[in-house]
């Protein structure tokens, strides 16, 4: 291990708290820690905290709702035959599984089509709806219902209806200027819609059409005894809702809450409790980050290098065998995934050397890529520099695909939006979310998609968007280091726009090793309390650390020395004003 110096550096926040609405959560009887913490969250009534199902928002005001609800109601009276048509990660997984399963408890005849990534494209493509023409099982379906895509599927819809075939579209991303001519679409953030949380996942949307539909059938009495349960599916709601990085608005807490609840009390499917078999997690101190980045991955890594069905049936599966043999499955697809991603990050970071100090963006393009994995590189790129990347590889035709993931303040969509009317052609298409989005673009204009993208970053960023910052909770004292204040925390549910609590402080470097060449094992002491001792990990970190630093951290369950020991989780060096500490590259 050898210190490094350092081109950049990280500045310290700490994230303000409203201690208005503190002292009304303290008044509430929250604890003093949680109390700060949420009141930093922007929690300001108790009643923000309480996460049972009882707080979901109702459907009622959900645009396309009823209309999607009296058509799937008839199609189950008339058993005619509805094929789910999903995307190929896992939000997309689970909102093909819930609505199967759903629907199915619900009488329905119902079956599911996955576009192959490398073969369909994204979405209800014209090719898509002919290969759901002629379905192995189903046969010719009566009605499509699209899951997590399908908003931007004009030409497929309209395919469909020149057929004959109808389509319902559920989706959750954000529409283009033309909407397709679908018989209801439901997704609360097209034109129109009042229904008040824009945040729901995919799969999130697929519930609540399960929710309107049980309730619809139960008024026309098509119940014989009590409507079934949704809450078997409500742990894939949370799976779904947590892998796809959706901001933890209230409503999708109370529904990751649901499915925790479940996984914790030892009633997951067999599909996730084999999951978590084979990636190595407790079910019972399963936390929602464990979803997003020991379940998620698994499954999204056949959507990345195989079929996406894999996964589905992995999720459907009735009994633990067979779900264990294809969780097993997964778990060695996204082996692979590893393997690759790791080997083109390395080559990505050859090719871009050390980036123009005032460049906005990051493209970067081999031919050898496989595509399946652009995003995780391009998401790997944006953290080391904190800068907006898009990775591309060859596509058919002469054409590149490429797959983008942004920082905050710099809207990724927006930006590829800017491009393609700056440059009308240059995008053959492209669609996504702030944070991380898609195109497909022809080769020979890959040099001027460069300048057009870095242009178009410059007109709609601020300036100190590509300021490195990192905002904590402030100090932990070294007595509320413990396996209390680790369930205290665990009675939350955080994640993206969410943030676990983030501690930091000030502590001497006792002793530090490699462990596998890749990580740094720490014993650390407190500076204002030399006498206490912690473990410590830093995940991915080679470079020494000086005999003081100032760090960044979380406090995590430390097995290896007792079900009731901690230990802090190291996450950044950082740098203030008041000590000057480097901070070593990531």
């Amino acid at each position: 291990m050898t210190p490094q110096s350092s081109a950049s550096t990280l500045r310290l926040h700490t994230r303000p708290v409203d201690l208005r609405a503190r002292q009304t959560l303290l008044q509430a009887g929250v604890d003093p820690l949680l109390a700060r913490l949420l009141a930093a969250r922007g929690i300001r009534h108790p009643d923000e905290i309480r996460l049972d199902l009882a707080g979901l928002l109702p459907p009622d005001t959900m645009r396309g709702l009823p209309e999607a609800v009296a058509r799937l109601s008839r199609a189950i009276d008339d058993q005619e035959p509805i094929l789910v048509v999903g995307d190929y990660d896992c939000d997309g997984a689970t909102a093909i599984a819930i609505a199967v399963q759903g629907l199915r408890m619900m009488g329905a005849t119902i079956d599911y089509l996955v576009p192959n990534r490398f073969e369909n494209g994204y979405g209800l493509t014209p090719e898509v709806v002919d290969a759901a023409l002629v379905h192995p099982r189903l046969g010719r379906p009566a009605l499509l219902l699209t899951v997590d895509n399908g908003i931007a599927s004009v030409a497929g819809v309209e395919h469909a209806n020149s057929l004959g075939l109808p389509v319902i579209v559920t989706d959750h991303h954000l529409p283009a200027e033309t909407l397709p001519a679908a018989l209801a679409i439901v997704n609360p953030n097209q034109p129109g819609c009042p229904f008040p949380d824009k945040n729901l996942a995919g799969v999130g949307v697929m519930l609540y059409v399960l929710i309107a539909l049980r309730s619809h059938r139960r008024q026309l009495g098509r119940f014989d005894g009590p409507p079934p349960s949704l809450s078997p599916l409500m742990d894939l709601a949370a799976l779904g809702t947590v892998a796809d990085v959706v901001p933890l608005s209230h409503n999708n807490r109370v529904i990751v809450n649901a499915g925790l609840a479940r996984i914790r009390a030892g009633r997951a499917r067999p599909g996730i409790a084999a999951l978590l078999q084979v990636a190595r997690r407790s079910a019972h101190t399963l936390a929602a980050t464990d979803l997003g980045f020991a379940i998620g991955p698994r499954i999204n890594a056949a959507g990345r290098l195989a079929d996406m069905s894999i996964g589905v049936e992995c999720l459907l599966a009735t009994d633990l065998a067979r779900a264990t043999q294809l969780a097993t499955e997964l778990d060695q697809i996204n082996q692979q995934r590893r393997d690759l991603e790791s080997n083109m990050r390395e080559e990505a970071l050859a090719l871009i050397g050390e980036p123009a100090a005032d460049a906005r963006t990051l493209v970067i393009h081999d031919d050898n890529w496989h595509h399946g994995v652009i995003g995780l590189v391009a998401s790997r790129i944006k953290e080391r520099y904190h800068r907006p990347t898009i990775a591309l590889a060859p596509d058919q035709d002469g054409m590149l695909r490429g797959s983008g993931r942004s920082i905050a303040g710099v809207h990724l969509r927006d930006v590829l939006d800017l491009v393609d009317k700056r440059h009308p052609g240059m995008l053959v298409k492209f669609g996504g979310h702030a944070m991380a989005a898609g195109l497909t673009l022809p080769a020979d204009r890959l040099d001027d998609f460069r300048q057009a993208l870095e242009d178009a970053v410059r007109t709609l960023a601020r300036d100190d968007c590509f300021e490195r910052d990192v905002t904590t909770d402030g100090a932990l004292p070294a007595d509320a280091i413990h396996i209390g204040t680790l369930e205290l925390l665990d009675t939350q549910v955080w994640g993206q726009g969410f943030p676990p609590p983030l501690f930091s402080g000030r502590f001497n470097i006792r002793t530090q090793r490699l462990i596998n060449n890749r990580h740094l094992k720490l014993e650390l002491s407190p500076a204002d309390d030399p006498g206490v001792r912690m473990s410590a990990i830093f995940f991915g970190r080679t470079e020494a650390l000086p005999p003081e630093a100032l760090l960044s951290y979380r406090i995590q369950r430390d097995d290896y020395r007792g079900r009731d020991a901690v230990s802090l989780q190291i996450d950044q060096v950082l740098l203030d004003e008041a000590t000057g500490l480097p901070t070593p590259p990531a």
